[in-house]
C-alpha cells in the first residue's frame, strides 16, 4: 500500500507537471512564439555573394541587419555565386530554394551583360526562374542591372527592357538597377564609381553596400509582407 507521504509527493509532482505543461502551451500559443522567421533566398552573382568584402560587410549580412533593425523576423540565405550568369542561377535554383523558401530576391544578369550574352537568352533563363517561383508560390523581387551602350543601343534597350517586362508578365516586384542606391543624393556616375566601388570598378565597397541596402531594404520589406 502506498504511504501517505509518497502519495502526497506523487500528486504534488503531477500538479507541478500539469502547471508546467499549461505554461508551455500558453507560451507556444503566443504570437511571438508562433511567428517563425521567414526564409528569404538571395539568388545572385558576386554582387550578392559579397565579392572582395569582409564576410560581415557583404550584401546579404548587411541586408539581414537592416531588416532586423526594421522589425523583420527573417533568415536571409546567401545564394550568390561569383561569376554566375542567369543560366547558372537557373541550373541551381532548386538547390537554392530548398524546401522552405518563403521569398526570393533574384539579382542576376550582370555577368550576362559583361559577356555579351544575347538578352533573349538571358530573358528565357529569368523567365524559367520566375516560373519555378510561381509554381512554388514564392514571391520574388527581381533586381536588374542598368546596361551601358558598349554593345550598341539595340542590345542596351533589349537588356534593360527584360526586367520590367518580365515583372509585368509574372506580376513580381522589380527594382531595375542594383546600383541605383549609389546615385542617390545627386551623385554622378564618376563620383559614385570613385567613392562606392572597389578598385575593379565593378563591385561595391562596404560603404556602397550600405547605400544599396538602404535603397533595396524597403522593397524587401514589401516582399516579406507579400510572403505572409
Amino acid at each position: 500500500m502506498e504511504s501517505p507521504v509518497r502519495r502526497a509527493f506523487r500528486l504534488g509532482y503531477g500538479g507541478w507537471r500539469r502547471i508546467r505543461n499549461l505554461a508551455l502551451a500558453v507560451l507556444l500559443a503566443s504570437p511571438a512564439a508562433a511567428q517563425e522567421p521567414a526564409t528569404l533566398v538571395a539568388l545572385g552573382d558576386s554582387l550578392t555573394a559579397g565579392y572582395g568584402l569582409a564576410p560581415e560587410d557583404g550584401f546579404v549580412p548587411r541586408l539581414a541587419d537592416w531588416l532586423e533593425g526594421h522589425g523583420a523576423q527573417v533568415e536571409v540565405r546567401n545564394a550568390g555565386v561569383s561569376g554566375d550568369t542567369t543560366a547558372g542561377g537557373r541550373a541551381r535554383l532548386d538547390w537554392a530554394l530548398g524546401e522552405d523558401a518563403d521569398a526570393m530576391i533574384v539579382a542576376l544578369g550582370g555577368n550576362d551583360f559583361l559577356r555579351g550574352i544575347d538578352p533573349a537568352e538571358s530573358r528565357e533563363n529569368l523567365r524559367a526562374i520566375l516560373q519555378t517561383a510561381r509554381d512554388r508560390s514564392v514571391p520574388v523581387l527581381l533586381v536588374g542591372i542598368d546596361a551601358s551602350s558598349q554593345y550598341g543601343p539595340d542590345y542596351e534597350a533589349a537588356f534593360d527592357a527584360m526586367y520590367p517586362e518580365l515583372g509585368r508578365e509574372f506580376g513580381v516586384m522589380v527594382e531595375p538597377d542594383f546600383f541605383a542606391g549609389l546615385r542617390r543624393d545627386g551623385a554622378g556616375l564618376a563620383e559614385a564609381r570613385d567613392r562606392y566601388l572597389q578598385p575593379d570598378g565593378i563591385h561595391p565597397n562596404a560603404e556602397g553596400v550600405e547605400r544599396i541596402v538602404d535603397q533595396l531594404g524597403p522593397r524587401v520589406l514589401e516582399l516579406l509582407e507579400a510572403a505572409r
